[in-house]
């Protein structure tokens, strides 16, 4: 048994189901010294989840338009490309899998369709806030954040986010505190949230992401996790997975030396065990 560096979400989001682009992701990893990535798309992609989006793109006009741009391939593509990525040799570990964009009033539809398709991993993430999306710079902070008491807006997410976990649909959490990229502050104590969180993503044996997206994309001061959060989530024995998001090759593992860095204040290094 070794420690094994590993980027657990990586898009394709931003280019073709082809197999020259996942090389590019991978070409990528390797030079970083990422010895397993995780490649996924997010479902909002794929058509056959286009009625689980209903509540976002009735929601506003904005999101409708959003939406209508996202809509580009059948799922069934994505699975040709996975069946043919899995016959290459790769000079390192690539698995392939999925982010399902969660929400409570979808986990039927989400038993029912992800029963269908054998990924390596999966990840549920929370993007909207009752049909609302949070984290969209064109129009969120004015359809949302602008409009809503923002204590509810967090509390809505981690219950969401908790709901996920309890589902049993995942293997892991994407961005789990990632409702603090904008800075707004939640208003209340967050830490028995993060315990509770813990003491479920413990119980459901369900990863939680160290995802540094927020951090380069939108400039959180955070790296990754908020760093009570990180450590409750140590100390109830939960499994920790490093995480960029990277929507493009060029950012597979970006800003990993500065979680490092974190790990090493703490006494711990953030890696997958295998």
């Amino acid at each position: 048994m070794k420690n094994k560096t590993i980027d657990g979400h990586v898009h394709l989001e931003n280019g073709p189901l082809t197999k020259e682009y996942v090389w590019e992701f991978v070409r990528s990893a390797q030079e970083k010294g990422i010895e397993t990535l995780q490649i996924l798309d997010h479902t909002h992609r794929f058509y056959e989840f286009h009625d689980m989006y209903k509540g976002v793109y009735e929601s506003a006009a904005e999101q409708k338009e959003w939406f209508e741009k996202k809509q580009m391939n059948s799922i069934k593509e994505y699975q040709k490309l996975i069946e043919e990525m899995k016959k290459e040799a790769f000079p390192i570990e690539v698995r392939f899998g999925l982010e399902v964009c969660y929400s409570p009033e979808n986990e039927p539809f989400l038993r029912q369709i992800l029963a269908g398709f054998p990924y390596d991993f999966l990840v549920g993430s929370v993007h909207s806030i009752d049909g609302l999306l949070y984290d969209m710079d064109a129009f969120s902070k004015v359809l949302l954040w602008e409009k809503q008491d923002i204590s509810s807006i967090y509390k809505r997410y981690y219950d969401r986010v908790k709901a996920a976990i309890e589902s049993g649909l995942f293997t892991q959490i994407g961005h789990p505190d990632v409702i603090k990229m904008y800075n707004y502050p939640a208003g209340y104590d967050l830490l028995p949230t993060y315990h509770m969180l813990a003491k479920a993503a413990k119980e459901h044996h369900v990863k939680m992401e160290d995802n540094t997206g927020a951090h380069y994309r939108y400039h959180h001061e955070d790296v990754g996790l908020n760093d009570d959060f990180r450590q409750i989530l140590m100390d109830q024995g939960v499994e920790i997975i490093t995480a960029s998001d990277a929507h493009y090759p060029k950012d597979v593992a970006r800003d990993f030396s500065l979680l490092k860095k974190q790990d090493q204040a703490q006494s711990w290094f953030l890696q997958e065990v295998c």
